[in-house]
């Protein structure tokens, strides 16, 4: 275990689905969720969240025990991925196929932390229509197994098309962001007839972009608010002491003599600066807050080292100014600086 790992978690819905193909291989999912440290009670609970490093080692334990290391690529067949909870049932009542995938972009969170999933259309080159390109980016340091993670993923998002339009979807493209198997042949027949590249820059499933207008089967119009009520109850849930941590994070890798704005924070977290300060609003904080609790607990650590003059301690912490620091320590704790490190000398 490093100091780079985080509390990035996947839903227990997503890790049922994992244990359960590993169960269609042969594998006794109870003794494989033990051996990573997962209760029987974690996995019976809906809205419940395992560990991403535990699902790493998971995957690891699956391939062992079934002597299956392409079990990931087939997971898409092997389950129903409308069986994966709240986000599931937001994309499978949505009007169509572009909006559905809208929908996960913005609730990816909810399914797992540690994969960000994004869209963008590709214009013709002339010689075909349009394209739409799924790419798919690990965010976690906690994924160690980048291959089980992609494969599980586009796997599962392949079967869901499918699923959700009816139509026996094919990808064009499909680039990999980790190096080529020495087999690749369930690879071809999992993706078949998609052109398939490895050690690519990025992992994208690249589909006609016509795909997007197509209807999801069976939507329902007055179900689709209901699931989108609690999607957005589990995903603030998740958020609310993430992001506080993970803004905090960004401030103090970024406070290297001037001060970290809120633009730069929210551009480093791909968030847009006003949904950033709403999200901390609902978490009952702003990132002034935040900023000023970081500065408070560094001068009080710095003034406890006789070696760093108060200007010094200014300018590390991003003041433009030595005497907006001192007003700033006297309004967190009622004592100037100076006063505060002869108090701790006689303390």
């Amino acid at each position: 275990m490093t100091d780079a790992q985080t509390d990035h978690t996947l839903s227990v819905a997503s890790i049922n689905l994992i244990l359960f193909a590993a169960q269609q291989q042969g594998a006794d999912s109870d003794v494989l969720a033990r051996a990573v440290g997962i209760s029987p009670d974690q996995l019976r609970d809906p809205d419940g969240r395992v560990q991403i490093r535990q699902v790493q080692a998971l995957w690891h334990e699956i391939v062992t025990v079934t002597g299956d290391p392409n079990i990931a690529l087939k997971i898409g067949k092997m389950v129903n991925p409308l069986t994966i909870g709240v986000l599931a049932y937001v994309m499978m009542n949505s009007p169509t196929l572009g909006y559905a995938f809208e929908k996960l972009f913005q609730y990816q969170d909810i399914a797992c932390e540690g994969v960000c999933t994004t869209g963008q259309l590709i214009q013709s080159d002339g010689s075909s229509g349009a394209q739409f390109a799924l790419s798919l980016r690990i965010t976690s340091p906690d994924i160690i197994y980048p291959e089980y993670t992609f494969d599980s993923e586009l796997s599962l998002y392949l079967s869901f098309i499918r699923v959700l339009t009816g139509q026996h979807v094919t990808a064009n493209e499909i680039h990999f962001a980790y190096p080529r198997p020495a087999d690749t042949r369930e690879h071809e027949r999992v993706f078949a007839p998609a052109r398939l590249t490895f050690d690519a820059r990025e992992t994208v499933m690249v589909l006609d972009a016509s795909l997007l207008d197509t209807p999801i089967l069976n939507a329902n119009s007055s179900l689709f608010p209901l699931f989108e009520k609690h999607a957005d109850d589990i995903l603030n849930r998740l958020q609310t002491p993430a992001l506080s941590s993970r803004v905090k994070s960004e401030i103090l890798s970024m406070m290297k003599g001037e001060e970290p704005t809120l633009a730069g924070v929210a551009d480093r977290l791909a968030i847009g600066v006003r949904t950033l300060q709403l999200h901390l609003k609902d978490a009952g904080t702003s990132y002034q807050q935040l900023l000023d609790e970081i500065r408070k607990d560094l001068a009080v650590s710095h003034l406890r080292e006789p070696n760093l003059s108060t200007t010094d301690i200014a300018y590390l912490l991003g003041f433009a100014e030595p005497s907006v620091f001192f007003r700033s320590f006297k309004k967190w704790t009622g004592q100037t600086p100076g006063a505060y490190r002869l108090a701790q000398a006689y303390s």
